[in-house]
């Protein structure tokens, strides 16, 4: 199901925007003329029990892997390879969304996004952005809100 299929099947309001094709957060934002704050890196991360889990921090922060793992009441947390990242969530790095990912995964959704009424994050591909409600990405996800970024 294509990332639209899936917004759509689930009554979600979004907009997509489209820009040129780029694969670190801080060239989408400046290539779509966004707020770096506002544009979610969504990280594909394992546990040390091997759970996936996506962490989704603001563009201008970085994620903190040990904040994460507490959360998660796990050893440790870490970042899935680059080139293996898409096998889990159905999406290029760059591309990835906050939601309608290929397997189910456990989602925490950094705090200091609940400030803001929507986000931006990847549409699915690298030449894609789309803005969703903070309130679906933690419903359709059933996301954990902590503190995860520095």
């Amino acid at each position: 199901m294509s990332l639209e299929n899936y917004l759509r099947s689930n009554d979600v309001w979004y907009r997509f925007i489209r820009k040129p094709e780029t694969i670190h957060t801080a060239d989408a934002a400046k290539a779509a003329g966004l707020d770096l704050s506002r544009l979610t890196k969504n990280l594909v991360s394992v546990t040390d029990q091997g759970e996936y889990v996506v962490l989704i921090v603001p563009g201008n922060k970085r994620v903190h892997l040990k904040k994460a793992a507490l959360t998660l009441n796990v050893k440790n947390v870490r970042l899935v390879p680059f080139e293996e990242a898409d096998k889990i969530s159905g999406y290029p790095p760059g591309g990835t969304p906050s939601v309608g990912f290929k397997k189910k995964i456990r989602v925490i959704i950094d705090k200091s996004l609940l400030n803001y009424d929507t986000l931006f994050c990847g549409g699915g591909s690298r030449d894609l952005l789309v803005e969703l409600k903070v309130e679906d990405v933690i419903r359709l996800n059933n996301a954990i809100s902590a503190d995860i970024s520095k």
